[in-house]
C-alpha cells in the first residue's frame, strides 16, 4: 500500500519544458501542476477532518446536557445510538481519513513533489551557459536548489493546509455556536477580524525578512563551501584567518536577518495571545449572561468554551504556518531569480546534429569580445583542413583559448560563423558538438568519483580493452595501480577527491589524456595537454599524442614552442588577430615574430611581454 502511494509521482519526469520567467505563481504552478489531483484530494481529506473534529465539540456539548438531564441509571440506554455511532467516528472514521491523508502528504508528495523539483530545475541547470556558472558560488547555486525544492512543496502544501482547515473549521464553529445562539457568534466573528488584521499587518513584514534571509543563506553558504573547495590555496597562503572573517561577515548578514524576523514573530505571538485572551473572556461572559437568562444550556457553553480553547491553539499553529509559508515564498522568489533566468546559450529549434565526415574548419571574419565593445577577437578568418595539426601560439590574453572556446560554443560569437563541414555551429546541437571535440586542458579538474569513472566520462559504453589502451597510452597505469583511497578502494575504483585534489597535477593531467584518447573524438583541441607533466613522461606521452592525432583535425596551444613546432601549420596571434603563420622552419627561415620568439624562449615558454614589443629586439 505504502509503495502504491510512493509511486503516484514520477519524480523523474523526461521534461525538458523552459520554466517561466515571470511571475511567482506561475512559476509555482508550472512545477505543481503534475500533482494537482493528488494536492486536491489532500485539501477534500483535510476538509473532512476539519468538519468531523468541529462536530466533535458539539457533540461534547450534547453530552455536558445528558449529564444534566438524563437519569444516570438509564443514561448509557437512552443515549446508546449516539454514543456508538461517535465512538465509531473517533475510534475508526477520523484515524482512517487522517492515515488516508498521510498517505497522500507524506507518502505521495513530501519525498516526490521536491525531488521532482530538484531534477528538473538540475537538468534546466545543467544546459546553462559556463558563464553562469563562472558568475555563481557553484554552493549557493546547490543552497538554492536544496532550499527552493522544498519551499515549492511547503508553500502549495501549507496554503491548502493552513486556508482549508481556517475556512472549514471556522466555518463550522460560527455555525455551530450560532445555532446555540446568534449572538455567541459575535466574539469569534471580532476576533476572526482582529486575527485577519494581525496577519495583514506581520505577514508581509515576516515575507520581506525571508526573503532577505534566504539570499543572506545561500550567500553565508556559498563562502563557507568556496572556502572548502579552495583549502589548499587559503592554507597555502596561510588565510585560514582571513577566511573565517570572510565567511563571518556573511554570517552576520544572515544573522541579522534571524533578529529582524524574531522581532516580528515575537510581536506577532504577543499580539495573537492576548486576542485570544480577549475572545476567552468573551465567550466565557456572554455564555454565562446568555445561560442566566436561560437562552442556552450549559452544553452550550462548554462546547463553546471547548472551541475558543481549540481555537487558542490553533491560532498558534496558523501564526507558525502562515509565517513558514511566507519565509517560503522568499525563499522561491530568491530562487526563481536564478533557476527562471533565461539560458544564454540555447539549441536553434530546428537544431540538427553534427556530421563531421572530414573535419574541415573555418573561422569566417568572427568577433567577440566578451560583451566589453573593445577587441579580443576581431574579423579573425582561418580555415582548416581536414586532419591538419594547427598550433597557436600567443601570450596570455591574445585569445587562443577564446577562440577554442568560441568552437566549442561556451560563448556565442557577436559576430561571424563557425563551420565544421560546412555546417554552422549555431544551428546544430551543442550536444553533438561538444561530443565530436575531445579537448585537455592545463587546468585539469576531475570529477569526485573513481579513476575508471573519470576515464570512462570520455566514452561510457567503452570495453575494459579500450579503456586498458587508453590508460597505457597516457602512461597512467603505474600509477593507478598503486591508488588506494581512505575507504580501502584500490586502482581504477579509488576515488579521486573533489576536483582531483588527492591526486599531483601529473597524474590528473595523465587521467585527462587517457579520457580523451578514451573518448576518440574527430577533432582534437590541446590547451596546455602536458604542461603538468615532467619532461621524461611528457616525452612518452607525445608520442601517444602524434598517434592519437593521426587522421584527427588538431588546434593545439602551448607556450612551450617545442611541443608545438613539429605540427604542419604554426598561428602567432595576438590581440585576436593573425600576425604570422607557416610550418616551424618556414617560420624560423623568414626570421620575423617567431623566429624572435623561438630565440628569446629560456626553458621553452614564451614570455608575458606582448608580442609587438618582441619586433624592438
Amino acid at each position: 500500500m505504502f509503495s502504491f502511494f510512493e509511486r503516484l509521482v514520477a519524480p523523474f519526469p523526461d521534461d525538458d519544458r523552459t520554466p517561466p520567467q515571470d511571475g511567482l505563481l506561475r512559476f509555482i504552478v508550472f512545477y505543481a501542476r503534475p500533482v494537482w489531483p493528488l494536492l486536491v484530494a489532500m485539501a477534500v481529506l483535510t476538509a473532512a477532518i476539519s468538519v468531523i473534529e468541529v462536530s466533535l465539540f458539539a457533540f461534547l456539548g450534547h453530552i455536558v446536557d445528558w449529564f444534566a438531564n438524563s437519569p444516570r441509571d438509564t443514561f448509557l440506554s437512552d443515549n446508546a445510538l449516539a454514543l456508538s455511532g461517535m465512538a465509531v467516528v473517533v475510534l475508526i472514521v477520523l484515524p482512517l481519513l487522517v492515515f488516508i491523508e498521510g498517505l497522500v502528504t507524506f507518502q505521495a508528495l513530501s519525498g516526490n513533489f521536491p525531488m521532482r523539483f530538484r531534477w528538473q530545475v538540475h537538468r534546466w541547470l545543467l544546459g546553462q551557459s559556463l558563464t553562469f556558472f563562472q558568475d555563481e558560488f557553484a554552493g549557493r547555486i546547490a543552497t538554492k536548489l536544496m532550499q527552493t525544492a522544498l519551499a515549492v512543496r511547503e508553500t502549495v502544501m501549507k496554503f491548502l493546509d493552513v486556508m482549508l482547515y481556517v475556512a472549514v473549521y471556522f466555518t463550522g464553529i460560527v455555525v455551530l455556536v450560532a445555532g446555540a445562539d446568534w449572538r455567541l457568534a459575535l466574539p469569534f466573528l471580532a476576533w476572526l477580524a482582529g486575527y485577519v488584521a494581525l496577519l495583514r499587518y506581520f505577514v508581509p513584514r515576516l515575507g520581506r525578512v525571508a526573503e532577505r534571509q534566504a539570499d543572506a543563506r545561500a550567500e553565508m553558504t556559498g563562502r563557507v563551501v568556496d572556502a572548502y573547495t579552495n583549502i589548499a590555496t587559503v592554507k597555502l597562503f596561510a588565510h585560514t584567518r582571513r577566511e573565517g572573517d570572510y565567511a563571518r561577515t556573511s554570517m552576520q548578514t544572515f544573522l541579522a536577518t534571524v533578529y529582524a524576523q524574531m522581532r516580528q514573530v515575537n510581536g506577532f505571538y504577543a499580539s495573537l495571545y492576548l486576542l485570544n485572551s480577549l475572545l476567552l473572556i468573551a465567550v466565557a461572559g456572554l455564555g454565562i449572561m446568555l445561560w442566566q437568562s436561560a437562552l442556552i444550556s450549559a452544553g452550550a457553553i462548554a462546547a463553546a468554551i471547548g472551541l475558543v480553547l481549540r481555537i487558542n491553539g490553533m491560532a498558534q499553529w496558523i501564526m507558525w504556518e502562515v509565517s513558514q509559508l511566507f519565509e517560503n515564498i522568499g525563499t522561491l522568489r530568491d530562487g526563481m531569480a536564478t533557476f527562471a533566468r533565461t539560458q544564454a546559450i540555447a539549441d536553434a529549434d530546428n537544431a540538427s546534429t553534427l556530421d563531421v565526415h572530414h573535419g574541415a574548419l573555418l573561422f569566417d571574419r568572427i568577433r567577440f569580445h566578451y560583451g566589453r565593445g573593445a577587441g579580443v577577437i576581431e574579423d579573425f578568418s582561418l580555415s582548416i583542413a581536414p586532419g591538419e595539426k594547427i598550433g597557436l601560439i600567443g601570450r596570455s590574453g591574445a585569445g587562443k583559448s577564446t577562440l577554442l572556446s568560441l568552437l566549442l560554443r561556451f560563448h556565442e560569437l557577436e559576430g561571424g560563423r563557425i563551420l565544421i563541414d560546412d555546417q554552422d555551429i549555431a544551428g546544430i546541437t551543442q550536444q553533438s558538438l561538444r561530443a565530436s571535440i575531445g579537448m585537455v586542458t592545463q587546468d585539469t579538474a576531475l570529477l569526485h568519483r573513481s579513476v575508471g569513472d573519470n576515464i570512462r566520462y570520455g566514452r561510457p559504453d567503452a570495453s575494459d580493452a579500450d579503456l586498458q589502451a587508453a590508460i597505457e597510452a597516457a602512461h597512467a597505469g603505474d600509477f593507478i595501480d598503486s591508488l588506494v583511497d581512505v575507504h580501502g578502494n584500490r586502482g581504477l575504483e579509488a576515488q579521486v577527491g573533489e576536483r582531483g585534489v588527492k591526486l599531483s597535477g601529473g597524474q590528473r593531467q595523465r587521467i585527462a589524456l587517457a579520457r580523451v584518447m578514451l573518448k576518440n573524438a574527430p577533432i582534437l583541441l590541446l590547451d596546455e595537454a602536458t604542461s603538468a607533466l615532467d619532461s621524461e613522461v611528457e616525452a612518452a606521452i607525445t608520442e601517444n599524442l602524434h598517434r592519437l592525432m593521426a587522421g584527427k583535425t588538431v588546434i593545439a596551444v602551448a607556450h612551450r614552442l617545442s611541443t608545438i613546432a613539429a605540427l604542419d601549420r604554426l598561428i602567432v596571434i595576438d590581440e585576436g588577430a593573425i600576425v604570422e603563420s607557416g610550418t616551424h622552419a618556414q617560420l624560423l627561415a623568414h626570421d620575423g615574430l617567431y623566429a624572435r620568439l623561438w630565440a628569446m624562449q629560456s626553458g621553452g615558454f614564451i614570455g608575458e611581454a606582448p608580442l609587438h614589443a618582441c619586433h624592438a629586439g
